[in-house]
């Protein structure tokens, strides 16, 4: 069973079934992060929806260097969670079906790609301060305390 966070859906609301995956990416003691600025300013984890016949592994390069600038290498799996929520940018309720995986920043090769995102670094503490939902403190955190 995969744990849900966050609000429990809403009755008689229809969600959209969402695969994404999401990567904490630490070096040093700090963590990237991806700051969104729309529709809502969010810091969130690195990552994002999974397209039709893509690899999630593949999926989660793509989306950390879209959102950040930055390759990434050595991904293990820390776990899933799901959370139900509007996403106003695609007009949808979502069933977000989030895997995490803990994965090494190697190096940035230009800014971020996606509009309205960029890259920040900051501590793990200030990041679990920060980030917009409970599942990415939650996967954070987790992944800290291994460190």
């Amino acid at each position: 069973m995969i744990r849900r966070v966050g609000e429990p859906p809403k009755a008689g609301q229809r969600y959209t079934r969402r695969a994404g995956v999401y990567a904490v990416l630490a070096l040093a003691g700090d963590v990237l992060l991806t700051h969104q600025s729309a529709p809502v300013p969010e810091f969130q984890l690195p990552g994002g929806g999974i397209d039709p016949g893509e690899h999630p592994l593949r999926a989660l390069h793509r989306e950390v260097m879209e959102e950040t600038g930055w390759t990434i290498a050595g991904a293990r799996r820390l776990g899933a969670f799901r959370r139900f929520t509007f996403m106003p940018e695609y007009d949808l309720w979502a069933e977000k079906l989030c895997t995490v995986y803990l994965a090494r920043p190697v190096r940035p090769l230009g800014p971020p790609t996606q509009p309205g995102h960029s890259a920040v670094w900051m501590s793990a503490a200030d990041a679990a301060a920060h980030l917009g939902n409970a599942g990415d403190r939650h996967f954070l955190m987790q992944a800290m305390a291994r460190a």
